[in-house]
Formats: C-alpha cells, sequence, structure tokens
C-alpha cells in the first residue's frame, strides 16, 4: 500500500470522529444544528463559507441534489459558518479527551505527530481543489490534538478533490460512483443509499448507464469495470502524492506509526462503524 492510502486509511477513523462521537453530535446541537445531517453538512461545507445547496452538491459530489438541498442553505439559518467551525472542532475535542485520554494530547507522541502532519498539510496543492483550499485557511487553537485533526482534515480533502477530479476525467458520477464501490466491496449498497439520499430509482438507472459502458453486469464489475474502478483509486492515490512526498518516506513511516495507536483507539471505541459509507480499506 502506497504512502498516500495508508496514511488515508489511518488518519480517517481520527478525521471521523467528527461524524461519529455523541461528543459532536451534542456540539453541533449546541449550536443549533440539530440532528445529524444539518451538522454534517455545515461542519464540512463551513470552510466555504455560506455557500448554497448547488456548490455543496459539486463539491461534496456523491450525495442527492434533493438531500442536500434539504439541509442547505437552511443551516446557515441556525448557525454561522464560524459557529459551525467552533462546534466541530468543540466536537473533536471531547471526543479525543474521551477515547484517547486528557495526557495524549500533550504527549510527545502527539506534540510529533502534530509536526509531521502539519508539515504535509502545508504541502497540499490548491489549484482546482475547493475543499483542501478552504480547509488551509480554518485557523485552529494550539491545542496538539486540535490542530493534528486541522491537518489530517485538510490532507483528506485533498485526497477527496482528487477524487473528483478522476471520476469526472471518466465521466462518473457521484451515484455511478457508488455503485461502482458497492460492486467492488468497498461498501455497502443499503449504508450508501441510505447516507447519501440515492433512492432505487436513482441507483438503477445509475448501474444500467454503467451496464451499458461495460463496467457491471448485474451487481458485479466486468473485467472491464474492475479496471476502471482500480485506474479510480490509483489516480486518486497518484493526485494525492504531492503533500507526502514532501513530508518524505521517513517521516510518512514515522506518522504512520503514531497513528496506528490513534486509529486503534477510535475503532476500540465504536467510533468507526463497519461498512461505513467512506470506503477507507485496511491499512497494511
Amino acid at each position: 500500500m502506497n504512502a498516500a492510502r495508508r496514511l488515508w486509511a489511518l488518519a480517517e477513523p481520527f478525521h471521523a470522529l467528527t461524524y461519529f462521537a455523541d461528543e459532536a453530535r451534542s456540539a453541533f446541537a449546541g449550536a443549533g444544528l440539530t440532528g445529524f445531517w444539518s451538522g454534517y453538512f455545515a461542519g464540512r461545507a463551513a470552510p466555504l463559507g455560506a455557500v448554497g445547496p448547488e456548490v455543496v452538491t459539486a463539491v461534496f459530489v456523491n450525495f442527492a441534489p434533493e438531500f442536500v438541498a434539504r439541509r442547505v442553505p437552511a443551516v446557515w439559518a441556525q448557525a454561522t459558518p464560524a459557529v459551525a467551525l467552533a462546534a466541530r472542532l468543540a466536537g473533536v475535542d471531547a471526543a479525543v479527551r474521551r477515547v484517547l485520554g486528557e495526557s495524549w494530547s500533550g504527549s510527545d507522541e502527539s506534540v510529533e505527530a502534530v509536526h509531521l502532519a502539519a508539515t504535509a498539510a502545508a504541502a497540499v496543492d490548491v489549484p482546482g481543489r475547493p475543499l483542501a483550499a478552504a480547509n488551509t485557511a480554518v485557523e485552529v487553537p494550539g491545542e496538539p490534538h486540535l490542530v493534528l485533526w486541522q491537518a489530517l482534515t485538510t490532507l483528506r480533502e485533498h485526497r477527496g478533490d482528487g477524487h473528483t477530479a478522476a471520476l469526472v476525467q471518466r465521466g462518473i458520477d457521484g451515484v455511478q460512483a457508488h455503485v461502482l464501490a458497492a460492486a467492488a466491496g468497498r461498501s455497502d449498497r443499503a449504508w450508501l443509499q441510505k447516507a447519501r439520499g440515492w433512492d432505487d430509482a436513482a441507483w438503477e438507472q445509475a448501474a444500467a448507464a454503467l451496464a451499458d459502458r461495460g463496467w457491471l453486469a448485474g451487481a458485479q464489475l466486468t473485467a472491464e469495470g474492475r479496471a476502471v474502478a482500480a485506474a479510480v483509486e490509483a489516480d486518486t492515490d497518484r493526485l494525492a502524492a504531492g503533500p507526502w512526498r514532501a513530508l518524505g518516506d521517513r517521516g510518512c513511516d514515522r506518522l504512520a506509526e503514531l497513528l496506528t495507536p490513534v486509529r486503534a483507539a477510535v475503532v476500540a471505541a465504536g467510533l468507526w462503524p463497519a461498512g461505513n459509507p467512506i470506503g477507507v480499506p485496511e491499512p497494511l
């Protein structure tokens, strides 16, 4: 597994505390963002400013437009982007303190991880990468675990922006990407439809379009479909590699070593649901 994919696999559960931890949901609710999806869309989109549903749909890519429009722009009447950003950090702060312990944030390991992740995040290339670019401008307090969380979040959004480019290049839209992911076994159709808002009709229409291209046979990928899915992932890894090259092999290996117990703690706490729609591989 290359460095970009390995570090994504290790870091994503830590980032995802903002989605799956009770503390995150409580922090968003305290800011007026009641309901999981209000917190999700406001928290993740807040670095972009008070954008409308068209922009959120475009940059998030894989959500049904109607699903987004049920929450955006209404979330900005509940909380400004600045309030949503403060809430997402408050939720992560509380979750990290519970899952990893009060002493971890100031530990030598945490401080070293911050330095390495921040070095990589400072090297992200932002042209054509709206979510990564927006996250580079987010200011965080000096607590090491929050600086680490924001750096890893910038890097995962940088990767996501590159994944979008890999899909668009091949004429694969959001729901088609999900059909391919489910057929490849990276996630579950029921999870994806529920969590991304696509109904059966949209799913079946996407599957038919992929079958017409020779990529799908029933619910299974064809040989050509497997090659396309692999090429999308390879391009995503390639487009995500720049910041990790800047960190260097030794730095990447050390950050992976430092993140391994962090990931294990998040998983052990039950905050990384099996089969979740993010579709992250197991780190090797």
